[in-house]
């Protein structure tokens, strides 16, 4: 009965843990060999982020890229890409409430309302892209959309979770 209770609890913890808010996913070249790519270099051309975010999102690239083993170089084997954007997300939610009853309870006749409430926020996404610096061929990319662009205090946190999440599928497992 222990060795069920204890699988029990283990289960729940790893459903509660592997919850996430972030939508992340990735491709890659069948053709490429990920273990040749040793060295990288940032290009940030298309990183439209303020200073803060951005600094945010490369240190963490870089950390990620660190703990797989690669290193910046002059001359990489890889040219990383980082892109941001983002989308205006409507929320429609519709609760009926009980109304008011007439003869019979709850389960006669009566009336009662509807209501409806919507909301907007900003939702943004990161895209990396690897790029084969010999070919200048996409080799690897990686998408995370999720972030709470309206809330700082969130997004402070949410941007280092969501790069993790990304670079978790690098290298590819084939």
């Amino acid at each position: 009965m222990k060795k069920y209770l204890y699988a029990l609890m283990a289960s729940a913890v790893l459903g509660v843990t592997a919850c996430s808010p972030f939508q992340v996913r990735s491709d890659y070249a069948e053709t490429a060999t990920f273990s040749n790519y040793k060295t990288y270099k940032l290009r940030i051309d298309d990183l439209k982020l303020n200073d803060l975010d951005k600094d945010r999102v490369l240190n963490e690239v870089s950390k990620q890229l660190q703990t797989k083993g690669l290193s910046v170089a002059e001359n990489p084997d890889l040219i990383v890409n980082v892109k941001a954007n983002h989308k205006k997300i409507t929320d429609v939610q519709n609760r009926t409430p009980y109304g008011m009853y007439g003869w019979g309870g709850p389960f006669g006749w009566g009336v009662g309302m509807s209501r409806t409430w919507t909301s907007q926020h900003n939702e943004g996404a990161l895209i990396i892209d690897l790029i084969d610096s010999r070919t200048q061929k996409l080799v690897w990319q990686g998408i995370g959309s999720g972030i709470s662009v309206d809330a700082p205090k969130a997004k402070q946190k949410q941007i280092p979770q969501i790069v993790e999440e990304i670079m978790a599928n690098y290298p590819p497992k084939k």
